[in-house]
């Protein structure tokens, strides 16, 4: 029986849910009200909300379709999942993407898809629906594509025309675990494919000789994403691929998203999720390693067996294991060693490297930049301020870690 729209936009809806990676930050500024068309990327265009495990849901977030020919096994839509399927026609998409923005549900589409025939059939059908849009209706909202690594590169190129932002998902951070998980997708393949993607935006970066204007493709750039806890990789291999990533193919963001347990999951799998803490925390040094200078060493030596601290984050675990290089002091110390301390972000430094040198900053002025005096007064010193032997405290670990809870029966 020929499921309806609705029926068909809950079922692929709700299987879009696990890719993480449809964030619609960085692209370039559009709006419909000067020049025409539909749609907005600034002001309250898009906005970023979120669900309650953290997911961004601020897009029509949908699969093209959740049929697939392969068999991943960490993949709720592999092929030998008995799951509903459904499937949307390019039209459809298209219709979906223009009557939730003129209800002012959404400000831009997230469109990913299921493998049906081959790689170039489904990225042909993909790139239909971004061209609809984008040539047929002038829609000018945000567009992130999840792009198919073994398509075509003129599929890829075109779809780059149209699109915000495309992303190839690498899927998981050792080829090992690829090649045992998700035995038809190559890693080489994936990695060529970025590497193709990453010369054809910074090709389209470089201004023409003649009207010295550039090209306008992939203005957000490319991201991917990498499933947590599904191989046994601890967070230091994490970290260290997504380094290597971000260094040899200029992403602009990875991703990470907790394995989720699946019906009729194979015996390769682990049977417990990995708690959602774990992702959260990965984010965290990842912002460390990409805008304060940390190594992915630093941040992962911590523990043993390469895991970060679930209790605390990354920084001030790193903080509480190098105490000799603190009190810091904030009218003197260099903007390397601000940034390490705890409860100090870039703002906060930025600002205090500007202020002071008009005047000695004293701790109460951390306040006025918003940050919290309890986290940061045990590793710095300020005028007027000095934290005597509270970073030599033996329970100063104990200040920051969350308090216990009561289990309820109920």
């Amino acid at each position: 029986m020929k499921k309806s729209l609705n029926e068909r936009l809950a079922i692929l809806s709700d299987a879009a849910k696990y890719d993480a990676s449809c964030a619609s930050s960085g692209t370039t500024k559009r709006d419909s009200g000067a020049s025409g068309g539909l749609g907005s990327t600034e002001g309250s265009g898009i906005c970023h909300a979120y669900a309650p495990d953290g997911r961004c849901i601020s897009l029509l977030k949908i699969l093209l379709t959740n049929f697939c020919i392969y068999d991943c096994a960490f993949c709720i839509n592999r092929s030998s999942s008995n799951v509903e399927r459904a499937r949307f026609t390019p039209e459809e998409v298209v219709w979906l993407t223009l009557e939730f923005y003129r209800r002012n549900y959404i400000e831009g589409l997230f469109l990913s898809s299921g493998i049906i025939r081959s790689s170039d059939h489904t990225m042909e059908e993909m790139v239909r629906v971004v061209r609809e849009l984008r040539v047929t209706h002038n829609f000018r909202g945000y567009i992130h594509l999840k792009s198919i690594p073994e398509a075509s590169a003129h599929l890829i190129e075109e779809a780059g025309l149209y699109a915000d932002r495309l992303s190839l998902n690498i899927e998981l951070p050792t080829d090992n675990g690829i090649t045992r998980l998700a035995p038809e997708k190559k890693p080489s393949s994936i990695r060529r494919s970025m590497g193709d993607l990453r010369l054809k935006i910074e090709e389209a970066g470089e201004p023409t000789l003649q009207t010295k204007r550039r090209k306008r493709f992939v203005p957000a750039g490319q991201s991917t994403q990498m499933i947590v806890g599904a191989d046994g990789a601890n967070d230091a291999t994490i970290l260290g691929t997504s380094a290597r990533l971000y260094g040899s193919y200029g992403l602009r963001r990875v991703y990470y998203s907790a394995f989720s347990p699946i019906p009729d999951s194979s015996k390769n799998l682990p049977l417990i999720k990995p708690p959602l803490m774990r992702e959260h925390r990965l984010y965290q040094a990842d912002w460390l390693y990409r805008f304060y200078g940390f190594g992915i060493d630093e941040i992962t030596a911590t523990q043993e067996g390469g895991m970060l601290d679930l209790d605390l984050d990354p920084k001030l675990a790193w903080a509480l294991g190098h105490r000799d290089q603190f009190p810091v002091d904030i009218n003197k110390a260099a903007k390397e060693l601000l940034l390490r301390v705890p409860g100090l972000g870039t703002k906060a430094v930025k600002g205090i490297l500007s202020g002071r040198r008009f005047r000695k900053l004293r701790i109460e002025d951390l306040s006025r930049l918003g940050v919290s005096i309890k986290k940061v007064q045990a590793f710095v010193t300020a005028e007027g301020w000095t934290p005597k032997r509270l970073i030599d405290r033996p329970d100063l670990r104990a200040m920051f870690e969350p308090k216990p809870e009561q289990l309820q029966l109920l």
